[in-house]
């Protein structure tokens, strides 16, 4: 983490601009982080020590610029503090630097590979991911760890963060009726969660399902009951040609009883 000698009044996240006031150019920059933070909420909805901060300025000192990554992941700080929710992430306040860091390249290069991995290696970031859609290679994410101060990268996809305790990587898929390679988070067997969409499908799917069920379920009870109802009256109409034949029997004066 960068080391400065602070005044001994620093402001707060209020008084800080929450963004460096730079406009993204690619709508993935929102879409791709906005989708990590949705299924981080399903996955971690009732923790409260976390947070991901989408277009979100880094304050590192008070005089110096933010750093304002596309995405970034906080563990162990609150959630939010009021409703007010944060303008920005000062690191004075936090004491916490964010584990993981995600940069979405755009059409404008915006110095991913240089300016900001130093300033990520200097903040001691842990996780420094890229993604490109442009990039010729046969992958689009770049996973860097930071081991002695230096970012190595990280080979597969998904990539597993034991730290975080989630794996990233990329795949197609449907978001916002788009189809196309989004970043999602996985378990450690490379297993993909499911976006709030897909969940929705899943538990509308699940509740058709029980619904279809419980209508066989009915409609075999039903059978059933007629079927019991149908075995009841062919033993009364057995039991009432039974008593008629001995009735005739008797009238010719033979004992039934006594037959056989």
């Amino acid at each position: 983490m960068l080391n400065y000698q602070l005044p001994r009044y620093l402001p707060s996240a209020d008084e800080l601009p929450d963004t460096d006031e730079t406009p993204v150019d690619n709508e993935l920059q929102e879409l791709i982080p906005g989708l990590l933070k949705a299924i981080l909420l399903i996955l971690w909805g009732g923790r409260m020590d976390w947070l991901f901060g989408i277009d979100m300025g880094i304050y590192y000192h008070p005089d110096e610029s933010p750093i304002v990554p596309d995405g970034f992941l906080s563990l162990g700080v609150e959630r939010f503090y009021d409703e007010e929710l944060r303008p920005s992430y000062v690191l004075w306040d936090e004491k916490v630097v964010p584990i993981l860091v995600l940069e979405v390249v755009s059409p404008t290069y915006r110095k991913e590979y240089s300016d900001k991995l130093v300033d990520y290696e200097d903040l001691g970031v842990l996780y420094y991911v890229i993604y490109s859609s442009r990039r010729r290679q046969k992958t689009h994410l770049e996973v860097h760890k930071l081991v002695d101060g230096k970012y190595e990268l990280q080979l597969g996809n998904p990539v597993w963060l034991p730290e975080i305790g989630l794996g990233i990587g990329c795949e197609r898929g449907n978001y916002s009726g788009v189809t196309r390679e989004w970043l999602y988070w996985y378990d450690q067997e490379g297993k993909r969660y499911h976006t709030p969409e897909e969940q929705i499908k899943e538990k509308v799917a699940e509740v058709l399902k029980a619904q279809q069920e419980a209508r066989v379920a009915r409609q075999e009870a039903q059978l059933a009951k007629q079927a019991t109802q149908l075995a009841q009256q062919q033993t009364q109409l057995a039991q009432q040609r039974a008593q008629k034949l001995a009735q005739k029997l008797r009238d010719l004066g033979i004992d039934p009883d006594n037959l056989g």
